[in-house]
Parts: structure tokens; sequence; C-alpha cells
């Protein structure tokens, strides 16, 4: 292999990059735009939730209820209804997620006990949100019901005792904020959809150009062009992920708590895959157009839908769960959480990164071969 004939192919690439300011913009503005976009309106908390109000009993106990969810930051008390037709157009038109309807009756039940039920009406449409705010209201529930109870003691009878005290330490994410989830995992998706894209328009823009004969009658070889075009975008890449990385550190405030020499390190492993794969896609298609719709699709889909990144694997079925294997956003994913968030190393994340290896070695050998396919035919 003659390395000035790949420094001087990857010259040539970075010229043209530079004097195309939408080739140039794709790769910067782009990421940082998907980044900032993506990290602030892709969120898993649920907080604030809209609700209103039915206190059919007026008395301080269940102003006292009603207050436990008004001083929750998980809920937003919006108002108060009075009948049920207000409380059915509330809910229907969107002003309120759910309702909390206090019956008449509702002091004398507590005071007498052991039972005072309250209504809780809740809009389905959205799952989700609907099952973690119905997880948010038991628990205010149960505490208020807990500390009323504890604090009336019988005329006789022993004292009522409270026979489990749960306290949960939760590790690696304290605050439970889905940004220290997302933001890792944005990065990964990202990168492998920017990078990808970058080079499907390599070759496809020779061969639509009519440059690429010209490079053919060369002494460069196939693996020298492949290499040549692979470095601009490699540099371009990694200034990438450094930008996502200072963007996660200081705007979005997601720890990094691992070594950031070995973060690079594998990052750079995945991105000659990913680079490899959309110049295979390139070789292959011999069309920008083509190419673009195909890198799009062979990178965004799999690494948002099959990595990890959202939607828990282990949740897929079984034949979803061995086709998660081959997207490599999946390995990438969970060393980047490994890194960021748990401070691992690799005697953790060996086996991701040696597939990552792989992966790369795979698609970099798949695309040289194609291409010396294309020169002999």
């Amino acid at each position: 292999m003659n390395l000035r004939r790949v420094a001087a192919i990857a010259r040539k690439e970075l010229l043209h990059v530079l004097r195309d300011p939408r080739s140039l913009g794709m790769a910067i503005a782009l990421p940082m735009l998907m980044l900032f976009v993506f990290g602030y309106a892709l969120t898993l908390d649920v907080d604030h939730v809209a609700m209103i109000v039915w206190d059919q009993s007026g008395t301080p106990a269940s102003r006292e209820l009603v207050s436990r969810f008004a001083g929750s930051p998980y809920f937003s008390v919006r108002g108060y209804v009075d009948n049920p037709r207000a409380l059915e157009r509330a809910i229907d038109s969107g002003e309120a997620l759910m309702a909390l309807v206090v019956p008449r009756d509702f002091a004398r039940r507590l005071a007498v006990g052991p039972e005072a039920p309250v209504q809780l009406i809740v809009n389905g449409v959205d799952s989700n949100t609907a099952t973690i705010a119905i997880g948010y209201a038991d628990v205010l529930a149960e505490i208020f019901t807990q500390e009323r109870t504890l604090g009336r003691r019988p005329p006789a009878g022993p004292a009522v005792r409270v026979p489990l005290d749960v306290r949960s330490r939760v590790w690696f994410n304290a605050e439970l904020e889905s940004k220290n989830y997302i933001v890792p995992g944005l990065i990964a998706v990202i990168m492998m959809v920017i990078s990808a894209m970058l080079t499907s328009l390599t070759f496809a823009g020779e061969w639509e150009r009519g440059t690429m004969e010209q490079l053919i009658s060369t002494p460069v070889r196939g693996r020298e062009l492949i290499l040549g075009k692979l470095a601009p975008y490699f540099v371009i890449g990694l200034l990438d992920m450094a930008l996502a990385v200072l963007v996660g550190q200081f705007l979005f405030h997601v720890p990094l708590r691992g070594n950031v020499a070995l973060l690079f390190g594998i990052a750079s492993v995945f991105l000659t895959g990913v680079l490899a794969m959309g110049m295979l896609i390139s070789i292959v298609t011999k069309t920008q157009l083509l190419a673009c719709q195909l890198a799009m699709t062979a990178t965004f889909l799999p690494s948002f839908l099959l990595s990890g990144f959202i939607f828990a694997i282990v949740n897929m079925p079984r034949p979803i769960q061995c086709i998660t294997y081959l997207v490599p956003a999946r390995y990438f994913i969970g060393i980047l959480k490994g890194i960021y968030l748990k401070g691992v190393g690799l005697e953790i994340l060996a086996l991701d990164a040696g597939l990552l290896v792989l992966f790369a070695a795979a698609v970099t050998l798949a695309a040289s071969l194609k291409f010396k396919k294309k020169l002999s035919g």
C-alpha cells in the first residue's frame, strides 16, 4: 500500500468537502442540530401531570389529600370542577390527563376506617404515561393513608406498626433523569446515521460526475482509494464526537465518569465501521439518491428502534432480539452508557468492543472486495 497515494486521495476528498458547504453543513451542523433537538425533545420523565379535582367532600381531610397532589412535582392541579360533565370536557379537550374525584363521605369513612376510597380517572391514550401517573398517585395515596393511620391511636389494643421500611438507593443515575440515559444513546444514533450518510455519497458521486473512470485509470488501488476517501470523514466524525461530548457535558450536564481516552478509542472503531458501511452502500448503488435512501434506512431505523436506545431489548419478541445482534449501535450504546454512567473499563466492555472491531474489519473488507469487483467489471 502506497501511503502517498492514500494521502493524495484524502486531500482530494477533503477539498471536495470544504468546497461544498452542504456537505460541510451535514458533517458538522446537522449532528449538533439533531443532538439539541432530540436531547431536549426526547424525555422519558413523567412529571407535572395535568390534573383536575372534583372535591365533593369539601372537608379539611379532602383538602389535605388534594394538597398532597398539588405539592408534588409529579402533578399539576389545573383547576376544580363541580359536575361530571365539566370533568369529562376537561379530559376530552386535553386540558387534564387525569381527574381526582373525592366522594362526599370521604372524611367520615377516613375517620372510622379502614378504607376511604377515592376515584382516579386517567386518559389512557398514552398508556405508558398513564401507567406511570397511576403509580405516582398510588404512592401518594399510600403515604397519605399511612400518615393518617399512624397518627390515630385507638383507645384500646396495640399501637399501629408499619412492618416493612423500604429505603431505596439508585446507582449510576441517582436523580433518575432520563437525559442521562438518552444523551449517550443519542450520540451513538447520530454518529451512525450521519457517518453512513456522508460516505454513502462518495463513490456514488464519482460515478454521477463521471470522474470514477479517471480514478480507475490511475495507479491507485482499490483499498488505497477506500482508505483515502475514508480518512477525511474519519477526522470529521471524531470532531463531531468531541463536540457531542462537550455538549452533553456542559449543556445537558450528563456525568462522564469513565475514561475519555477509552471513549474516543472505541468511538474510532465504531466510526471506521460505519464509514466503511456507507462506502459499501455507495459502491453498490452508484447513485447518490439511492445511496442516501439506503443509508438512512439501514442506519436510522435499526439504531433508533433495535439498539436498546429507547425500547428495552429484553421486552422485544425473541426473533426481534436475535435481529438486534446485527445492529452495531446496540454495542456502542452499551459501551457509551457503561463509560458515561458507570465508569467501567474494558474489563466489562471487552465483548462489546471486540464485536465492534469485528464489525469494522468485516465491513471494510467487504467494501474493498466489492470495489475490486467493480474495477474488474
